[in-house]
């Protein structure tokens, strides 16, 4: 006879329980154990609770290599689900195997969970058990995850007309449920009480836009709506705004942007000339060629304006970036006047709110929509599909891919829908965003995407006060040591790489569903050694966290005063100068209700509704081996010297830069 010590742990969250029957089998290397309810007196399975039951089998099965978890009806109770954690075995000569689980499973059926010991593909070569359970693991997988087509251009989506068609290990707990649909419900009750909600027409004055939510002030909204017609603010926003990813070093004015030394000489002062400060590196560029003709929508009736602006930027003496030239279109000309600081007040003031407009479409729709949502569907997806659960690159992917699923679902059927806050308040419409989307993916970039490169390729990796990049690199590096040292255990030559078929494949679905098999995106379509992996995945795992929330958790700070960040232009770009007023201005805006539409979204959606699983947190133990696991304790001090110097520097700063300090960076992209 052989004993056996089973614990069995159900997730400590509401409804993880159940009152099913619950029965396990045990696959070792010298056969199978028979079927045993595990039932103990009192009730088993309750949320948060570890259950444990002694198990009595003919012989010694060997080495455990599987657990069978069979649920199965119970007396009267209806059908449930239950989140198991994991099952752990000890043997009578008390060797412990750990086999992960942090899976739902559903109505009836049998959870198969696998030792927790992170074997490739070919670790499991001539074990027959092993391999079979690989390929139906992955089978099943499939089979829940498939893809589907949502607009023309677009990456690949998850199969789901909803969230209640997702699998229940993508779907929001129900706490993040409730908490989320308050906040958003919080939002539009305090603007309805307002009266903003459906009130038509221009904003009477500038304070009264100040006056859309009285509860939700930060520092950072207080401090835009006092500077955001400041030069130095509005230079300061593209670097640590919600888009610092677009300005780039300008060596040699474009053709199409004919500013002369005349124009910049009272900007930058007698003692040196735009020539030399292009020679110098101290000229920056944003170019908004990609919002050339995109369709525009009407609001309320009334047609909507979109421009496609150049804006010039100079690096002065005191290490801040100021405007130096804005031209409103892509074609130079007396129709197209390049606009200076030099100008009457309100005609620089407003050529600066279209390039603030035109940034948050390129924002919202490519650097945050499509660069930190539905790629990194596309990540979860090809990792749910193509590595098992016992993969290495399973387990250290999986708590990056949390809740994205549902929330981008949530997205396609409530933002980005027909009738949604795109129709609503925007200059485009949802038709121009979907055009404006598949525009992104045509200029999708590898490069872009990996923040050293991208730094270098927009030439700004000496930029001061440049904090975006400054607590970026600290945490790509961080991501990239934890990267490299977890693919050093299991990949231990540039073959192992390349002759992994799951790892292949992996690669394969992420280049053709997120990237369209498009050869000029620079992502790779195979990989072919390890600091080829270690680079790819330091990517993933970076734009599944931090350039997530550098993109996306500072947009009602910036946006709340919303003359600051306009989402559309009633009034088509001015064509001469000394037109611009304050009431043309007004009369230029955002209405009323098309304003609050996009505040109560951006109110919400900024800030995470509690169950916050911070960067390096990981709470469900997929590495049970030792030396991962201290590769993660690793990270996770790293991350906290990161967070502890990120809080030193804010403390000297007018604003702090808060966007990506460990502590409020979640793990994956989940709101």
């Amino acid at each position: 006879m052989a004993t056996y010590k089973v614990q069995v742990a159900t997730g400590n969250i509401m409804l993880a329980g159940t009152y099913s029957s619950v029965s396990i089998v045990l696959v070792g290397t010298r056969g199978k154990s028979h079927k045993q309810q595990l039932n103990n007196r009192g009730r088993d399975f309750v949320p948060g609770v570890v259950d444990e039951y002694e198990m009595h089998c003919a012989r010694d099965l060997g080495a455990l290599l599987l657990v069978q978890l069979h649920k199965e009806p119970y007396l009267f109770f209806p059908k449930d689900s239950w989140l198991c954690d994991y099952v752990k075995v000890t043997t009578q000569h008390g060797k412990t195997y750990h086999f992960p689980s942090y899976q739902w499973l559903e109505g009836y059926g049998t959870l198969t969970l696998r030792e927790g010991a992170a074997k490739t593909f070919a670790d499991d070569s001539g074990n027959s058990i092993l391999l079979e359970h690989r390929k139906e693991e992955l089978k099943r997988r499939k089979e829940s995850y498939g893809w589907k087509d949502y607009a023309p251009g677009w990456p690949r989506c998850v199969n789901a007309e909803s969230t209640k068609d997702l699998d229940s290990n993508s779907k929001f707990t129900l706490t993040k449920t409730t908490v989320f649909t308050m906040h958003a419900a919080k939002s539009e009750l305090e603007l309805r009480l307002k009266g903003f909600s459906n009130l038509e027409g221009s904003w009477e004055s500038l304070d009264d836009i100040g006056k859309v939510f009285w509860f939700k002030k930060t520092p950072v909204t207080e401090y835009v709506a006092d500077h955001w017609r400041d030069d130095d603010f509005f230079g300061y926003q593209y670097l640590n705004g919600v888009n610092p990813v677009v300005i780039q070093k300008c060596t040699k004015l474009p053709a199409n942007f004919p500013v002369t030394q005349e124009m910049v000489a009272g900007s930058l002062g007698d003692s040196t000339t735009l020539q030399e400060e292009l020679k110098k590196g101290n000229i920056f560029i944003t170019d908004y060629k990609i919002l050339e003709d995109i369709p525009t929508c009407l609001l309320n009736g009334k047609p909507q304006y979109l421009a496609a602006p150049l804006c010039l930027l100079h690096l002065n003496p005191q290490g801040k970036i100021r405007p130096l030239a804005i031209q409103l279109s892509q074609t130079p000309g007396p129709e197209s006047p390049i606009f200076l600081p030099s100008d009457p007040e309100w005609d620089w003031t407003l050529a600066k709110i279209w390039v603030r407009m035109a940034n948050f479409h390129v924002h919202e729709v490519n650097t945050h929509l499509l660069e930190a949502h539905f790629h990194c569907e596309v990540y979860t997806m090809a990792t749910l599909r193509q590595l098992p659960m016992c993969h290495p690159v399973y387990k250290l992917l999986i708590p990056h891919t949390r809740y994205t699923l549902h929330i981008n679902t949530l997205a396609r059927t409530s933002l980005i829908q027909p009738g949604g806050v795109f129709d609503k308040a925007t200059a485009t419409g949802r038709d121009g965003m979907l055009k404006l989307l598949a525009k992104g993916v045509q200029a999708s970039s590898y490069t872009a995407l990996c923040l050293p490169d991208d730094l270098e390729r927009r030439g700004v990796a000496s930029l001061p006060n440049y904090y975006f990049r400054d607590d970026g690199m600290k945490i790509w590096t961080a991501i990239q040591k934890l990267v490299s040292g977890i693919v050093g255990l299991y990949y231990k030559s540039d073959a192992a790489v390349k002759e992994d078929p799951e790892l292949q494949a992996w690669v394969c679905e992420i280049f053709t569903e997120a990237f369209l098999g498009l050869k000029s995106s620079g992502v790779p379509s195979t990989l072919e050694t390890t600091e080829e992996l270690v680079k790819f995945l330091t990517m993933i795992i970076f734009c599944c966290s931090a350039r997530h929330a550098a993109v996306n958790s500072g947009q009602f700070d910036f946006a709340a005063w919303m003359p600051n960040t306009p989402a559309t232009l009633r009034q088509p770009p001015p064509q001469t100068k000394g037109t611009a007023t304050l009431k043309s201005i007004l009369d230029t805006l955002p209405e009323v209700n098309s304003t609050c539409a996009l505040l109560s979204l951006l109110s919400v959606v900024s800030y995470e509704p509690g169950d916050l699983r911070p960067l390096g947190y990981y709470p469900d133990q997929h590495f049970t081996e030792e030396e991962p696991q201290k590769l993660i304790a690793e990270f996770q001090a790293r991350l906290a010297e990161i967070s502890k110097e990120i809080n030193q520097r804010n403390e000297q700063l007018p604003i702090g830069y808060l966007y990506l300090n460990p502590s409020e960076v979640q793990n994956s992209v989940s709101i």
